[in-house]
């Protein structure tokens, strides 16, 4: 048995057992159904391997109701099955005769993936595993399997029916991918070797303070370093004035109000949160940089952080044990913008730790080819910035409750 709060594959025999595992393959796909980025597919290849000498029931979700690409998960199958030298197949079904059958019929070394887990409508309900467990779906297919592990830590900041709700029925674990989030991000928020840094940028700023606050008030990071659009909420909490535009920005996402936060978050953390000294405008698609205390009367976006500041931060990222990034610098999709982002990216990687959130920045260092470079990149976006903001992951609180249980009953 692990010392861990929750359980792996580790602490099962799972020679010839039955084991439901959730996944998370939800990947970005054209109009056509074809698949644009497999890295969540890839992920999960070590917990499947892992699982040779069992029967493996894969579960996992495309997109969701509404969407283009709110589809089957046929095309998923054919690309695990790709990567595992073997078929991985696909079920027309959730957990109707033809699924339950299916899973009955399995030899040891088997792998199916069941279909699209959102085309039942309870999937998406929030509400908490004993009520989940009581679904058709859980009491459907709990008397066919032996384990369940939940892999997929994208989708665990979510109280979803796959996620939750066999978690009450059967003996419970966590898959690889999750093992590693856990593992790999405690590094992180629970500070690593140090001096330990974390770059906040990106748009989604009430996060992102929130992430600051947790892991400074916590001694999780020595310093926060802010980009993006957190940055300009930050530097008008600073006293500057970031010009109409950036404010009218700021106010259409509904953050005017953390300029009032941000100001607290720099009165109680004096000197540990590092702002932009420059930025870079965008001035009809031309690169402008400006020093923060020169900026001009006017209404240009702040688009990316200035040379002064990438230089500033990349030495303090280079010189950092453990580093942390999460959210973009800037408008890093236009390429004169996303020079601070790709130039941070490269810093990190020489540090001795380094992490990047899920989303943009994971997409960016993906571009750049810099994934093998990492020592952790994150599958999840939401999972993540609320697991390093200190939040209490649903889908990790059922694995901790389930492996206390199963402690309990041996």
């Amino acid at each position: 048995m692990t010392s861990r709060d929750y359980l792996t594959i580790d602490d099962f025999d799972v020679d010839g057992k039955t084991i439901l595992v959730r996944v998370d393959l939800n990947t970005p796909m054209d109009m056509e159904g074809n698949i644009l980025d497999d890295m969540r597919i890839k992920s999960h290849i070590p917990t499947v391997i892992d699982l040779e000498d069992a029967k493996v029931v894969l579960m996992a979700h495309q997109s969701r109701a509404g969407k283009n690409d709110f589809t089957t998960m046929k095309p998923h199958s054919q690309r695990m099955s790709q990567y595992l030298g073997k078929e991985v197949k696909y079920v027309d079904d959730i957990f109707g005769t033809y699924a339950r059958s299916s899973i009955a019929s399995m030899k040891k070394g088997d792998v199916i993936l069941l279909e699209n887990v959102r085309f039942y409508s309870e999937e998406s309900i929030t509400r908490p595993a004993s009520e989940h467990s009581t679904t058709h779906m859980v009491r459907k297919l709990s008397p066919l399997i032996d384990i369940f592990l939940n892999d997929a830590f994208a989708v665990s900041h979510r109280s979803h029916l796959s996620i939750m709700g066999f978690t009450e029925t059967l003996p419970t674990g966590a898959g690889r991918v999750m093992e590693k989030e856990i593992s790999s991000l405690d590094r992180g928020v629970k500070g690593g070797e140090r001096p330990c840094v974390f770059v906040l940028g990106g748009a989604k700023v009430d996060d992102s303070l929130t992430v600051a606050e947790n892991v400074l008030s916590n001694g999780g990071a020595d310093r926060v370093l802010v980009t993006g659009v957190v940055a300009n909420v930050m530097l008008a909490a600073s006293g500057v004035d970031i010009g109409s535009t950036n404010l009218k920005f700021i106010e259409s996402q509904g953050y005017t109000d953390q300029i009032e936060r941000g100001k607290a978050i720099l009165a109680k953390f004096n000197g540990q949160i590092g702002l932009p000294i420059d930025v870079a405008f965008n001035d009809g698609g031309k690169r402008v940089e400006v020093h923060v205390s020169e900026l001009p009367d006017g209404n240009l976006p702040i688009n990316d952080i200035g040379l002064e500041t990438i230089v500033s931060f990349s030495d303090e990222i280079k010189a950092a044990k453990t580093v942390v990034l999460n959210g973009p610098a800037g408008l890093s999709e236009v390429e004169p913008f996303a020079l601070g982002t790709h130039e941070i990216i490269k810093a990190a990687v020489q540090s001795e730790y380094s992490i990047a959130g899920g989303g943009h920045i994971s997409a960016e260092v993906r571009n750049l080819g810099y994934e093998d470079k990492f020592s952790h990149l994150s599958t999840g976006g939401g999972a993540c910035i609320d697991y390093l903001a200190g939040a209490a992951l649903p889908g990790i609180e059922a694995l901790k409750t389930a492996a206390t249980r199963y402690r309990l009953n041996r």
